[in-house]
């Protein structure tokens, strides 16, 4: 029996009949319609879904198991980056050994592109491109939860309940573990939801959950069998800054925020589509182990991901106006000024960020800038 159906990516054999339904799929048709030509869409959705639909078709004709559809997914990504970024680079990629299947865990600034960035790296390196973990609160629509199983996602079943969560996590425990032994990398975020503040961290909760399938044996032993790999991903520019300062604001003003069922599909849309600067992904040495203790064992991999962030002129000119500004306690200002010392930033990226900067509404500078600080204030 297969187990893990719910939760895991499609098999070769299931691509083509999926593909051949998502096609046929109306919302979805709307969707894709409405993403590149949305004035018209309103106006004549019969003839852009139609459009859409006749597009699609000639760009899947050849997809008929997972790697030919990983192809036409990084055709997708080589337009993203031409059209998005200024630069992309990674390190460390070479310490990865053939034949060894990694445990990927990275910092999560973007919900999409954080796990397309690091596959678009092992792709074209040669590697076994991920299995990837996302949260089935962003699964809102059927034809969504289609598309990320086409792209080797696995659900983590997140809003489930008392028992039934626990064998859920017991179950997505048992999957991962089965991936890295039958040859499959995957990536999974270092904590729940991404990081609005810019701060990194890993939730030891999480390493309890990749241990959960083999709660007799010690933690050290068990997670050493993932080969985890700390990943850290580095965008010059947020495309997501505004809204997560926007949701940092309200937490802060009214002591919740409230999202809606578009929040998400927006938040990817924007990070797929908005522009990021110069993009570095940085593989860390695979973590070897010696305590049990969940959060020795996230300081670890956190100290690797802070470590390996690539820190850019913007990071340092946040920095500079939050002390210019006052927004700074004692401890963050020495490290400031510490940080600060020596640092010559440049006028081509202070003129783009402070840009970007003057449209940002008051009472959200705080947090945009914290959103750029902290990796700097991180490394202490």
């Amino acid at each position: 029996m297969d187990r893990f159906k719910e939760i895991r990516p499609y098999h070769d054999e299931e691509i083509r009949p999926v593909l051949d339904k998502l096609v046929t799929d109306q919302e979805f048709l709307y969707s894709i319609a409405s993403f590149y030509s949305p004035k018209l869409s309103s106006l004549v959705p019969f003839l852009t879904k139609a459009l859409a639909r006749k597009k699609l078709q000639s760009q899947l004709t050849d997809v008929h198991d997972v790697a030919s559809m990983q192809d036409v997914i990084a055709g997708y990504m080589d337009k993203m980056i031409e059209d998005t970024t200024t630069g992309l680079s990674h390190s460390g990629i070479e310490n990865l050994k053939e034949g060894r299947s990694y445990m990927f865990i990275s910092n999560h600034r973007d919900i999409a592109m954080d796990p397309a960035f690091v596959n678009y790296m092992l792709y074209h390196a040669g590697h076994e491109t991920l299995r990837i973990a996302i949260g089935d609160n962003l699964l809102k629509k059927p034809f969504v939860t289609d598309l990320m199983r086409l792209n080797k996602s696995f659900i983590v079943m997140r809003s489930k309940k008392g028992r039934e969560l626990l064998q859920s996590l017991t179950l997505l425990s048992e999957y991962i573990h089965h991936c890295i032994e039958d040859n499959h990398n995957v990536w999974i975020a270092q904590r729940e939801g991404r990081a609005k503040d810019g701060i990194d961290k890993t939730d030891p909760t999480l390493l309890k959950m990749l241990a959960m399938s083999q709660r007799k044996a010690p933690l050290a032993e068990t997670l050493s069998k993932l080969h985890i790999v700390p990943v850290s991903i580095s965008y010059e520019f947020d495309p997501c800054d505004v809204s997560k300062a926007e949701e940092l604001h309200a937490v802060e003003s009214t002591g919740s925020f409230v999202k809606t069922d578009k929040s998400d599909i927006d938040s990817i849309v924007r990070g797929m589509i908005g522009f990021k600067g110069n993009v570095h992904v940085a593989f860390g040495e695979e973590l070897k182990l010696g305590s049990d203790d969940p959060d020795h064992i996230a300081g670890e991999i956190d100290q690797q991901i802070l470590q390996n962030y690539k820190l850019r002129d913007v990071n340092y000119l946040a920095l500079k106006l939050l002390m210019e500004n006052g927004l700074l306690d004692e401890e963050q200002k020495k490290n400031a000024i510490s940080a600060l010392e020596g640092v010559d930033i440049s006028q081509d990226a202070s003129k783009v960020f402070l840009n970007r900067f003057s449209e940002v509404p008051q009472e959200l500078h705080k947090h945009y800038l914290y959103n750029y600080a902290n990796p700097v204030l991180s490394r202490g």
